[in-house]
Order: structure tokens, then sequence, then C-alpha cells
């Protein structure tokens, strides 16, 4: 029985784990924006830009040092916008962190490593997207 429920849960997570592709993908049909590779020096992180011109959202490979974790591997992040007053509140619960490399008070960092839900990040997508979308070029 304990087999059983233990295979259920690694079908499970394995189902809820979000991807950068994912992410590209869903962006594309919600909103119809590409990724861009703006950095010779960071070849697989990638911006997702609002059709406003702003980024809502970026998508890196990082040492985990960097962020402060455990480990000395690499771990793939992804930056949005979030609203200050829930910032706060956010990046105090586990796998979300300040914003890196970005300003702290107004973006996240969420962990894509399989510890934060699908429609959960989707989510923080939307919410990035339509916070960026008052914002004029």
């Amino acid at each position: 029985m304990w087999y059983a429920y233990h295979q259920d849960m690694i079908r499970y997570k394995s189902e809820q784990i979000v991807d950068r592709e994912d992410i590209f993908k869903y962006a594309k049909k919600q909103y119809g924006t590409l990724p861009e590779y703006l950095w010779s020096s960071s070849p697989d992180s990638a911006v997702l830009r609002h059709k406003n011109g702003k980024w809502y959202a970026i998508i890196m490979n990082v040492e985990k040092a960097k962020l402060g974790l455990d480990g000395e591997s690499n771990v793939d992040i992804m930056n949005v916008k979030c609203d200050p007053e829930m910032a706060g509140m956010i990046i105090s619960t586990d796998r979300f962190l300040p914003g890196y490399h970005m300003n702290k008070q107004h973006w996240i960092t969420i962990l894509l490593d399989g510890t934060v839900g699908k429609s959960k990040i989707l989510d923080f997508l939307d919410m990035s997207y339509d916070l960026i979308d008052g914002i004029r070029s």
C-alpha cells in the first residue's frame, strides 16, 4: 500500500513540474510573446517582453549558491514582477526568493525545480504581465 501511494505522489509531482519550455509555450499562447535571448555571456537566459516593451519575466539557470541555497548545482529560476506589498509575504515562504539581479521590492524569483506547482507559477506569470500592462515604454 505504501508503495502505491509513493508511486502516485511521484506521478503527481512529475505532472506538476514546469520547465522553461512549458512557460514559453504558455506565454506564446496566452500573450503572443516569444523568449528573447539577449546576453551572449548567458545564452540560456531568456526574457519575456510585454507588448509595451517592458519585461514581465526572465528565465535563467543560476548556481544555487548565488541564490543562498545549499548545493553546488544549478537551478532554473523565473523572475516575475510582483506587487511590493505581496512580495514581502511571498518571499518568506519556501521556494520564493527576492528577485535575483532585479529590484527586490518589485520582483520575486521562483525556483523551477518542481517544488512550486504549475498553476501557481503560471498565476505569477499572469500577475506579472498584468502589472507590466499599466507601464508605458
